[in-house]
């Protein structure tokens, strides 16, 4: 069955860094795109970056951009979102998706606080 097991998530200062993984099964992940979303506590989950199936054409959300870099690494099945200069704003639930399957992961904290 689809499967997405995030991490790397945890707790982390104003302008600190992160790197999120996302271990993706149960389909052929070189020929999908895939999307990470966030949702804040009392916010509807947003898209915040989405790479296609070969790392060539990425978009971030506003919030994040110049800030944000999401990659992946087919060989391994995963995708990544590197994080820097964390904002306070950034405090989520992070979840990795594939775009055309209806499958969610557990999530991976991340908390930006001082």
């Amino acid at each position: 069955q689809v499967q997405f097991v995030e991490s790397g998530g945890g707790l982390v200062q104003p302008g600190g860094s992160l790197t999120l993984s996302c271990a993706a099964s149960g389909f052929t992940f070189n020929m999908y795109a895939m999307r990470w979303y966030r949702q804040a506590p009392g916010k509807e989950r947003e898209l915040v970056a989405h790479i296609d199936s070969i790392g060539f054409s990425i978009n971030y959300v506003d919030s994040v951009k110049g800030r944000f870099t999401i990659s992946r690494d087919n060989a391994k099945n995963t995708v990544y979102l590197q994080m820097n200069n964390l904002k306070p704003e950034d405090t989520a639930v992070y979840y990795c998706k594939n775009p055309k399957l209806n499958s969610w992961g557990q999530g991976t904290q991340v908390t930006v606080s001082s």
